[in-house]
C-alpha cells in the first residue's frame, strides 16, 4: 500500500522547508534508508529518508519552492500503484470538516431566517402604519433650519491675494513653531524675501513667500505653531481689505486639512501654485548656475574677503545664518549679505563654497571641486533566508523579553596559553582555546547551577546537565552546534567532537539534536580581533558569555611591579529575571580561577 511522504518538523522552530534537491524522481525505486531529497530549513540543509521501500510515485513540490510542515512532499508504493486517493483524501479531510461547519452554519441562517421572516409579516401592517403617520408629520412639520449646518458661503479671493502657507519642512514635521516674524504686517516683500523662521522637529528653518506685495496678515504670533498646510501669512496688494477676505481663506484651510479627497478645482488650483513656486525657485537658481567653471571659481577667489579679527556679532545677519555658519565654521564679516539692507540670510549660507575659498589660499594650489553629476545613490534589496528570519525573531525576543545586565572581567592567560602548547605537544587532538574555555565554563557551572538555568514563564528549570553551545558564524548568519555534557568530557573528547560540529555547521549538514538542547552558550570573536563585546542571551539559556582577543597589557602586580600580561576580556550577559548580579560575579570568579590556573581543571 502507497505510504505518504510529509514535510518532517526537523527544528523546533522549523516552519516550513525548501527542497533544495530531489535525489530520487518519479518512477525510481526507492530503499528505506535512501536519500528522498535535501532540505533547508531555518537552520541547516538537512537530508529526508523516506524509511519505505517502494517506487516514487508523486512528487509533491519541486526543487526551489517550499512545503509547509506536515504537507505531503511524495508518495511511495508498487509500481503503477494508483496513489491520487490518499491526496483526495488529504484535502477531503478538510473539505469535510468545512462542509460541516457550513452545513452547521447554513441551518442556523435557516432557522433565523424563518424567524425573521414570521416576525417581518406581523411587523409589516404596522410598519405602513407608521410609514403614513410620519409622513403626515413630515408634511405638517415646518423645515429644519439649516443655517447652522450651513457652510459660510466662499468669496471669490482677489487675483493678487496670495495665500502662504506653513510648508513641509521635514519627512516628520506635523506643524512648525514661529521662532520670529522678519516681515510685519504692511511691510513690503518680494517674493525671495524670508517673512518669518520656523522651528520643526529637526532644525529651525526660514520660510519664503514667493510672493510679491503688502504682508497683509500673519497666521499666529512668534511663538506660537501652525500646522503643516495651515494658513502662515497672507501677501497681497496694500489696498485689499484683508478682514473680507480671512473667513474664506481659513475656512479653505480646515477644509483642505479634513477632506480626504481633494476636489479637481483645488488640486488644479494646488498644482498651479506649486507649479508656480517651483518656476520661481527655478528661475533663481538658474541664475546661480554658473556657465564657466573656471571663471567662476576665478570670480570667487577675487570675492572672497579674509577678515582678522572681525567680530561676527557686529554683522547683519538672520539668527539661522548666524547658526548655520558657525556649524559650518564660516565668517560672517566675509559674505556679503543678499536680504533687506545687506543682511546675510540662509541662502547667503548655502550658496558660500569653502573649497573655492581653500583654493584661494596662500598656496595657491587649486581645489577640484565635487562634480555631483558623477555621485549616484544605490541600494540592494536581500531576501531573508529562513535562517535569517529565525535569528532575527529569536535574538529579538531575547533582547526585549530578557532583562539584561552585563559583568565584565580581566583574566590572566600567560599559564593558560603555556599549558594549552605543553598539552598540543602530545595531544593526538589540537586543543583550541575556545575548547579550553568551554571545559573551564562547564566546570564552573558545576559549581554555580543557578547560572546552568532557563527561563520557563512560571518557574526556573536549573539543568544538572552541562550542555554548552558555542556559536559559529556561517554564510547565512549565525548557528549554536552543542557540545552535549561537556562537564563530563576531557579536553579531547571537547576538541573532537567541537571539530566535527563546526564542519558540519559550516557545510549545513547539522541535525536537529546537534544544534538543540544547550543550557549555556559561549560566543567567541577573540580570532577575529575584537577587544571585548556584549552578546544577546541564547534562548533558553539564562546567560551567554562573550569572549575577547588575548592582548599583551601592562599591569601592575602584587608586588607592585610594572609586568606585560597576556589578558583577555570577558563579559557575561545575565537574564536578571533568574541570574542576580551577586551569582553572576561569583560564576565569573570561579571561572577566572579555572582560566589563570588551568591546572586546577585535571581535578
Amino acid at each position: 500500500m502507497a505510504e505518504v511522504i510529509k514535510m518532517p518538523l526537523l527544528s523546533d522552530t522549523m516552519k516550513e522547508g525548501k527542497i533544495v534537491k530531489w535525489h530520487k524522481k518519479v518512477g525510481d525505486e526507492v530503499k528505506s534508508d535512501d536519500v528522498l531529497a535535501e532540505v533547508q530549513t531555518d537552520k541547516a540543509i538537512m537530508e529526508i529518508e523516506p524509511y519505505v521501500d517502494g517506487f516514487l510515485l508523486y512528487v509533491g513540490v519541486p526543487e526551489g519552492e517550499a512545503a509547509a510542515v506536515n504537507q505531503i512532499i511524495a508518495i511511495i508504493g508498487e509500481e503503477g500503484e494508483d496513489y491520487k486517493s490518499l491526496l483526495d483524501g488529504e484535502s477531503g479531510n478538510e473539505k469535510s470538516a468545512n462542509a460541516d461547519k457550513q452545513d452547521a452554519e447554513k441551518t442556523e441562517e435557516k432557522q433565523d431566517d424563518t424567524k425573521d421572516k414570521e416576525d417581518d409579516k406581523e411587523a409589516d401592517e404596522t410598519a405602513d402604519d407608521e410609514k403614513k403617520s410620519e409622513d403626515v408629520e413630515a408634511e405638517d412639520a415646518p423645515k429644519a433650519d439649516d443655517s447652522k449646518e450651513k457652510k459660510p458661503e466662499k468669496k471669490e479671493l482677489p487675483t493678487d491675494l496670495e495665500v502662504v502657507r506653513m510648508p513641509l519642512l521635514s519627512d516628520t514635521m506635523k506643524k512648525g513653531k514661529i521662532v520670529a516674524w522678519l516681515k510685519e504686517v504692511g511691510d513690503e516683500v518680494t517674493s525671495d524675501d524670508v517673512l518669518a523662521e520656523v522651528e520643526t522637529d529637526k532644525a529651525t528653518m526660514e520660510v519664503i513667500g514667493y510672493a510679491d506685495g503688502t504682508l497683509l496678515y500673519q497666521g499666529v504670533p512668534a511663538g506660537e505653531a501652525v500646522e503643516v498646510n495651515g494658513v502662515l501669512a497672507v501677501v497681497g496688494n496694500a489696498d485689499i481689505n484683508i478682514d473680507e477676505y480671512l473667513p474664506t481663506i481659513l475656512n479653505e484651510g480646515k477644509e483642505e486639512s479634513t477632506e480626504e479627497k481633494p476636489t479637481a478645482s483645488k488640486e488644479e488650483d494646488s498644482s498651479s501654485k506649486k507649479d508656480s513656486t517651483q518656476k520661481a525657485s527655478a528661475d533663481t537658481t538658474k541664475d546661480k548656475e554658473p556657465t564657466d567653471v573656471g571663471g567662476e571659481i576665478e570670480k570667487a577667489r577675487q570675492d572672497i574677503k579674509v577678515v582678522k579679527d572681525s567680530d561676527d556679532s557686529r554683522v547683519k545677519a538672520s539668527p539661522l545664518a548666524r547658526n548655520m555658519a558657525k556649524d559650518k565654521g564660516i565668517s560672517l564679516s566675509g559674505i556679503d549679505g543678499t536680504g533687506d539692507g545687506g543682511r546675510i540670510v540662509k541662502r547667503d549660507i548655502d550658496n558660500y563654497s569653502p573649497q573655492q575659498a581653500m583654493s584661494g589660499g596662500a598656496s595657491g594650489a587649486g581645489v577640484p571641486a565635487f562634480d555631483a553629476s558623477t555621485a549616484k545613490e544605490s541600494h540592494t534589496d536581500t531576501p531573508l533566508s529562513q535562517m535569517r528570519e529565525i535569528i532575527a525573531q529569536r535574538l529579538g525576543e531575547s533582547k526585549f523579553s530578557a532583562p539584561h545586565f552585563y559583568l565584565k572581567i580581566s583574566v590572566e592567560m600567560d599559564d593558560f596559553l603555556k599549558v594549552r602548547k605543553q598539552i598540543n605537544a602530545v595531544s593526538d587532538v589540537k586543543i583550541s582555546v575556545n575548547d579550553m574555555i568551554i571545559k573551564a565554563c562547564a566546570l564552573s557551572l558545576v559549581k554555580h547551577p543557578e547560572v546552568n538555568s532557563s527561563w520557563l514563564g512560571d518557574k526556573i528549570r536549573t539543568n544538572h546537565h552541562v550542555h554548552i553551545g558555542s556559536a559559529v558564524a556561517i554564510p547565512d548568519g549565525l548557528i549554536v552546534p552543542v557540545i552535549k555534557f561537556a562537564h563530563q568530557k576531557t579536553l579531547g573528547q571537547i576538541a573532537t567532537d567541537a571539530n566535527a560540529l563546526y564542519g558540519k555547521a559550516k557545510s549545513g549538514k547539522l541535525q536537529p539534536a546537534e544544534f538543540t538542547g544547550n543550557t549555556f552558550t559561549i560566543s567567541n570573536l577573540g580570532m577575529m580581533g575584537i577587544d571585548e563585546f556584549t552578546a544577546i542571551i541564547n534562548p533558553p539559556d539564562a546567560c551567554i558569555l562573550a569572549v575577547g582577543k588575548t592582548t599583551p597589557t601592562p599591569v601592575v602586580n602584587e608586588a607592585g611591579e610594572l609586568a606585560v600580561k597576556q589578558i583577555m576580556k570577558l563579559t557575561l550577559s545575565c537574564d536578571h529575571r533568574v541570574v542576580d548580579g551577586a551569582v553572576g560575579a561569583t560564576f565569573l570568579q570561579t571561572l577566572k580561577n579555572f582560566i589563570e590556573q588551568p591546572v586546577l581543571m585535571l581535578f
